[in-house]
């Protein structure tokens, strides 16, 4: 009997939570109930935000509420975690110091996962501005051997618009503020870009976008489901 328990750390946004364990269903290789991987949903919705927490307010307490989440998880049985946030993964380390449980790490695995590639060198960050101005995937891509670019500041300013104005207000994303995001991505001449923010992946499902675009959250879903010894449906 397969005992592992995936935790599910979220509610940034809890838009993206829900998809993500969507995904989780869609790519595991199942048909009943019993077959799919067991999981514990902590929506903690009331987590402050990640960006204003990394980029000069309380990251200390931040940090603090996602290691109390993550050891919820772990003593209602949970034998990993996975946080459907990008931008929490700035404290990923630390978190797993105090763990005894591992934490699937979204942004390495994707990081990973491109560096298998070898036509893919040159990476743009779709992300947050904690995510980018912390570097948190340009660290993975320079340990992999990739180069990674983020966007300037008026294009930044529309992923940002994306995620914050309209995905976690329940709107749909606008093609038009992401079609500006993908020209400058062309002509910065990118073999790929990471959509390295869960509401970027929500974009995503509501969309679609080419296989340019690699989404972490797709990522990470695969690796939940085989780390803890699930097979993957086939698509």
């Amino acid at each position: 009997m397969n005992e592992a328990k995936l935790g599910i750390l979220g509610g940034m946004g809890p838009q993206a939570t829900q998809d993500f364990y969507q995904r989780i269903l869609d790519r595991t290789d199942a048909s009943c109930d019993q077959e799919h991987l067991p999981a514990f949903i902590l929506s903690d919705t009331r987590m402050p935000d990640r960006t204003a927490a990394i980029l000069g307010g309380d990251a200390e307490g931040c940090r603090r509420r996602l290691l109390s989440d993550a050891r919820t998880l772990e003593r209602v049985g949970c034998t990993a975690i996975a946080i459907p946030c990008n931008t929490s993964h700035f404290f990923a380390d630390d978190l797993q110091k105090e763990l005894r449980i591992p934490i699937i790490h979204m942004v390495r695995e994707t990081v990973n996962t491109l560096a298998e590639d070898p036509d893919i060198r040159k990476v743009g960050i779709l992300a947050t501005d904690g995510t980018v101005r912390a570097g948190v995937y340009q660290k993975e891509c320079e340990a992999q051997g990739l180069r990674a670019v983020s966007p300037p500041p008026e294009i930044q300013y529309l992923v940002m618009s994306i995620i914050y104005d309209e995905i976690k207000k329940g709107e749909k994303g606008s093609r038009e503020k992401f079609a500006a995001i993908d020209r400058w991505l062309r002509d910065a001449a990118c073999d790929a870009a990471i959509l390295g923010c869960t509401e970027l992946s929500v974009y995503r499902t509501f969309h679609g976008l080419p296989e340019f675009y690699v989404d972490a959250m797709d990522i990470l879903a695969e690796r939940c489901i085989t780390y803890c010894g699930y097979r993957l449906r086939m698509v």
